[in-house]
């Protein structure tokens, strides 16, 4: 089993995001006892998907630092890496997955849809991490700093805009 997180601002930014599930006590025990928790999207947050790809080319690098950097400064929030999928997820404020502008290279997934959300202590470059750890309760990325990465990232590529 591993120890749960020390009683820091850590622990109300994770209590915060435990609070998505009806029981957060079952999310704060998946950390504990996995290193992940399953947690339902649309209500306190949305994740857009986006390939790994996609954030190279919005990146203009596949450094995984400089990655890191790139994301930290342009969304000013949260972002999960899963490299097995080969994809970033970018925590958002909840809000209809309908209006999401690029859901084909990159889908808004909200209501109805479940994250891996890593443990606060789930850091590096292999399996599930944290690239960018939330700062503070309710810290989510800027819907539009996202949308403009893959739209940087479709110019980069040559797609049609």
């Amino acid at each position: 089993m591993r120890h749960l997180y020390p009683p820091t601002k850590d622990a109300a930014v994770f209590d915060w995001l435990a609070r998505a599930q009806r029981e957060p006590r079952q999310a704060h025990r998946e950390w504990a006892e996995r290193g992940v928790a399953l947690l339902p999207l649309g209500t306190r947050f949305n994740a857009v998907r986006l390939p790994a790809r996609t954030v190279h080319a919005g990146a203009g690098t596949d450094d995984l630092r400089k990655v890191t950097e790139t994301l930290a400064e342009l969304f000013c929030g949260p972002v999960i890496h899963s490299r097995p999928q080969h994809a970033y997820y970018a925590l958002t404020a909840p809000q209809p997955t309908a209006r999401w502008v690029y859901p084909d290279e990159a889908p808004m997934l909200g209501a109805g849809h479940f994250l891996s959300i890593p443990a606060p202590d789930l850091r590096g470059s292999y399996g599930l991490y944290w690239a960018v750890r939330p700062r503070i309760v309710g810290d989510v990325c800027a819907v539009p700093s996202v949308a403009a990465l893959v739209h940087i990232a479709r110019e980069a590529q040559g797609r049609p805009q």
